[in-house]
């Protein structure tokens, strides 16, 4: 087949990719080298102690997956030659400037680079505040700083997420952050402040046997005095501002996808790593440990298939416009919703054709769950199922002069972990916003017919009923839940 303008804007071109080891960059790795093999090198800084150790992780973490297998057959015996002649593992980090890299290899590179993707990120919603810094603001302002150094630079394509939006509702606009915009109104937020703020709050409890807590709730409280729900969305939103500031005029395309599911069709249907949002709902239910969940089956779970998201961030890197800045949403809400009752039937479903085995051996039916609509009645729930009888067992406890302490002390425990996760995660299992994708659709209507087959991403071509029925949940129990 002729070749088409996106796997065309890729021939001859150096790529530097951060995330490599994560899901998404693993597609967009395997992806370029199969649709482009004249790519002239990808470059991909890993933590890692040394170069050896850096080309081991490769080897291990990335070109070693499943996922790799098409391309590996294609190869044949000359597969390891191939991507040792187009795959540069780095040790390297986007912490520290430069990535870590120095000498006439940063030189060699920096002379080289046509393309740098960001798509590395702490994701967890949760995280220590001055890591989440680190990786999420610190990383976008070294790759800026990097970037500059490369005088052959045509596009910075940097990886965020949709729900950098918090908890809005409505329409959510395509468009960058303006610098100190927050989501309170009235508030505007100083990155420069927050990474001062976490250096001497670190400083001052350095030692301190609680630290590892006390920052993880530094970053939750900052990210709530503006307005997000966690620290992940909110330092992904202060990347996104730190990027807009320090770009200069180099081309930046910032792709926003929301939940990535397993991929739809290329190379490997079903494949994935890692649990996503939605999955935990599943595997919980497959373990049959779920009885209720969080979530409103007639609310919109925002879901994107892998290969789209990935077959999205080429086609936009390879229409930047000179000096631009454009923000694509790489979302489904808009054009084809899938609502969480999609997910459950398809899930009972397949639980039903295909039943989960026993401890005993035997065949575990499929079980209906409760859901609750709203975070009042899963919190009553809770306090009359578990809370009430925790503190009976406490006054037992006292009365039995401390029989019942490491009991109590462990279910206490887990108690307030299954509240603290409702409270992180309630705002995106209740969300009730929706992804404007107007960006991502004219360049969909611009692409080649050849491209639009290659590298599609049309979310109104998918059936979601079977999508997940016959390709996502298989997945996540074959490749998740092994």
């Amino acid at each position: 087949m002729e070749e088409g303008r996106i796997a065309g804007y890729f021939r001859n071109k150096s790529l530097l990719i951060t995330g490599s080891t994560g899901f998404l960059g693993k597609i967009l790795v395997e992806k370029i080298l199969r649709v482009q093999p004249d790519v002239k090198r990808i470059y991909l800084p890993v933590r890692a102690a040394d170069a050896a150790s850096a080309k081991q992780r490769v080897e291990t973490e990335v070109i070693g997956k499943e996922l790799f297998g098409v391309l590996r057959e294609k190869h044949g015996k000359g597969f390891q030659s191939f991507i040792e002649e187009k795959i540069v593992p780095l040790a390297g980090d986007i912490v520290y400037e430069n990535f870590g890299v120095e000498g006439a290899q940063l030189t060699e590179m920096t002379q080289e680079l046509n393309v740098i993707v960001n798509g590395a990120a702490t994701t967890n919603f949760y995280e220590r505040y001055d890591v989440a810094l680190d990786v999420n603001v610190m990383g976008v302002k070294h790759m800026c700083q990097l970037a500059k150094k490369c005088p052959n630079l045509e596009v910075i394509l940097h990886v965020s997420t949709a729900f950098v939006a918090g908890e809005r509702q409505g329409v959510v606009e395509e468009r960058a952050f303006k610098n100190g915009e927050t989501l309170r109104e009235g508030r505007r937020v100083d990155v420069e402040a927050e990474l001062r703020l976490a250096r001497e709050y670190k400083k001052q409890i350095a030692g301190d046997h609680n630290e590892r807590k006390a920052m993880k709730d530094l970053g939750l409280a900052r990210a709530r005095e503006f307005g997000w729900p966690n620290t992940y969305v909110f330092t992904k939103a202060l990347g996104e501002m730190t990027l807009g500031q320090l770009r200069g005029d180099i081309p930046v395309v910032i792709v926003r996808p929301s939940i990535i599911t397993s991929i739809l069709k290329d190379p490997l249907p079903g494949w994935i790593e890692g649990t996503r949002t939605i999955d935990a709902f599943l595997i919980g239910y497959a373990k049959q440990n779920l009885p209720c969940f969080l979530a409103d089956l007639d609310l919109t779970m925002d879901v994107i298939p892998g290969d789209m998201v990935v077959n999205a961030m080429m086609a936009a890197a390879a229409a930047a416009a000179p000096a631009s800045e454009t923000v694509y949403h790489a979302t489904s809400s808009l054009r084809n919703p899938a609502t969480y009752a999609v997910l459950y039937r398809t899930g009972l479903r397949y639980f039903e054709e295909h039943p989960r085995v026993g401890k005993d051996g035997r065949p575990v039916g499929a079980r209906k769950i409760h859901f609750f609509t709203t975070v009042a009645a899963f919190h009553l729930y809770m306090v009359l199922k578990y809370r009430l009888p925790l503190e009976l067992l406490h006054l037992v406890n006292l009365l039995c002069c401390g029989l019942f302490s490491r009991l109590y002390a462990d279910l206490s425990r887990k108690y307030k972990f299954v509240m603290h996760l409702v409270d992180l995660y309630s705002p995106f299992a209740l969300y009730k916003g929706c992804f404007d994708d107007g960006n991502m659709e004219k360049l969909r209507l611009g692409m080649a017919a050849e491209d639009s087959v290659a590298f599609s991403f049309d979310l109104k071509s998918i059936d979601w009923d079977d999508y997940f029925a016959t390709v996502h949940i298989p997945g996540v129990m074959k490749h998740v839940l092994k």
